[in-house]
């Protein structure tokens, strides 16, 4: 563990001292990597997809990850998970996010054309839709069966590794997994955190008159981080489980309430239409790599998000394995898959048809406020324009505060956990490691916002260490296909939700099947 805190420590520093230096060595990799592996980074995901769809379908998708009924209600399973794939960044995300591609459109659309204009929100659904949370899902997967059913021990990329393919967890090659891991999400905490208090600050001086400055930036870190840390400190059931609540009735009622209140047809029509563009040219999307073209779309946006999903998933994979005992495979793959989509296509189509709204009609200039007073003005001005206006920017901080201090527990969590050796089912991380790393996810981007460093930079070399984690996701891949074939290739499709691979075959036999819901266990 201190080998990996002198390690962030070392890179926030290299960031916050050498900022020019640092981003023009990330900016330049990257740049290279994207234009090299950018098309094989899109094929990938699309085959994930492929791959969770399948699993859902076929008689895998009965396996029950360990034994025992659910731990928590679906509701309260799907909130915990949004909120660990999530960061409070995606709220200033949904309501900006469409100006963006009206400006830099993909499929070689005109910029700031009517027809730009109308695919600004299918991106939006796409890049926070189906494909981005299969690659969660696959993820998930893997490290719930090897935790859950294959029973090893070993909450961390590292023990999963060390299943897998003999490489000791405290080893080097172990050691250096969990260390990209540890180092990725703290960098990307970071930026959620940084871009979650500008936007916080900024509506709060528009409500209260309070100064957007450092002090009050620091004032919302630590302020999540207070809330969070006593979260962690209580455990899940009684912590984690009530914020994530919090945050899923909020995140819903809040743009119910918009769309309520705003031009209700034009949101609905949007929506819809909206869905049907992206379902439509959703292949042409996946794989649209503009060969006549500089491409420059596809890396910047589509190869980026699919990076930076995919640099979250350890983290997602470990959370989702916590909450997920005694649920079904196939159950994992539509909660997470249609579950999350839904969410965020409800958050995303409703505050982006809503901001559409307005700029067309005059009543804010979204593009002119983003480029001269930035995204959070713009965000707070959209908000501002409801009727009650300040209600509304207050439901909304309060939802984003909220959010923040839970997506860092779950972090916290998981970092808790791969700080752990041999974690077992069943068991938590020690209170005292969740509160430590809990303390180090606040004070380093009060660090970087103290110093200015350049979250571009951070961004970039986030996005590059997903490139490691694609080739070990792979790795993953393969061996979670040969564990399935080894435990349930020979199973019949009626008995694999009773059967556990201790079970012998031939007890299975001579078993009646079980009522939906029960768990079988043989005599080992």
């Amino acid at each position: 563990m201190s080998i990996s805190l002198v390690a962030i420590l070392f890179i926030a520093a290299a960031l916050s001292l050498f900022p020019q230096q640092s981003a023009d060595a990330a900016n330049a990799i990257y740049t290279f990597v994207t234009r090299t592996l950018g098309s094989a980074v899109q094929v990938l995901v699309l085959l994930a997809m492929g791959l969770v769809i399948y699993l859902a379908t076929s008689k895998y998708g009965n396996i029950r990850l360990g034994e025992g009924k659910p731990e928590y209600s679906t509701l309260s399973w799907l909130f915990m998970f949004i909120c660990a794939g999530l960061g409070s960044s995606t709220l200033y995300w949904g309501v900006a996010e469409w100006a963006y591609y009206y400006q830099t459109p993909g499929l070689n659309i005109a910029p700031r054309s009517q027809q730009a204009l109308e695919f600004s929100v299918p991106y939006s659904f796409f890049h926070w839709g189906i494909s981005a949370w299969a690659t969660y899902t696959l993820a998930s997967l893997i490290m719930a069966y090897h935790f859950h059913v294959r029973k090893n021990k070993g909450l961390s990329l590292s023990g999963i590794i060390a299943a897998i393919t003999g490489v000791r967890p405290q080893g080097p090659w172990g050691k250096l997994v969990d260390l990209m891991f540890l180092i990725a999400t703290v960098g990307a905490l970071t930026i959620s955190l940084v871009v979650t208090a500008a936007t916080f600050t900024r509506g709060l001086s528009a409500l209260t008159g309070l100064p957007d400055n450092f002090t009050v930036q620091a004032f919302v870190i630590l302020l999540s981080g207070g809330i969070f840390c006593l979260s962690s400190w209580i455990g899940i059931n009684n912590g984690l489980q009530r914020l994530s609540k919090m945050v899923g009735w909020g995140a819903f009622l809040l743009p119910l309430l918009v769309l309520i209140v705003g031009p209700t047809e034009f949101i609905t029509n949007s929506i819809i239409n909206a869905i049907g563009l992206t379902t439509q040219n959703f292949l042409q999307m996946s794989l649209f790599t503009d060969p006549l073209g500089d491409g420059s779309f596809t890396r910047n946006w589509t190869v980026f998000y699919w990076l930076w999903w995919i640099s979250y998933t350890p983290g997602v994979a470990m959370f989702v394995t916590r909450v997920s005992r005694g649920r079904k495979i196939k159950e994992v793959i539509w909660g997470l898959i249609l579950g999350s989509t839904v969410g965020c296509w409800f958050f995303f189509g409703v505050m982006e048809s809503y901001a559409i709204h307005q700029f067309i009609n005059g009543v804010i200039n979204v593009l002119q406020v983003l480029e001269t007073l930035g995204g959070e003005t713009a965000v707070q001005q959209v908000l501002m324009s409801l009727p009650a206006g300040k209600l509304f920017l207050a439901a909304y901080l309060g939802v984003m505060i909220i959010f923040l201090a839970s997506h860092m527990d779950a972090v916290a969590y998981t970092m808790a956990a791969t700080s752990t050796r041999n974690l077992q089912e069943g068991d938590d991380p020690d209170r005292g490691l969740r509160l430590f790393w809990c303390v180090v996810i606040t004070l380093i981007p009060l660090s970087i916002l103290f110093t200015g460093a350049s979250l571009e930079t951070m961004k970039t070399t986030v996005v590059l260490t997903a490139l490691p984690f694609l080739v070990i996701l792979l790795v993953k891949v393969g061996g979670f296909i040969r564990w399935l074939k080894q435990d349930y290739a020979d199973i019949p499709a009626h008995q694999v939700e009773h059967y556990l691979p201790q079970t012998p075959v031939e007890a299975l036999e001579k078993t009646p099947v079980l009522p939906a819901g029960t768990v079988f266990k043989g005599d080992n």
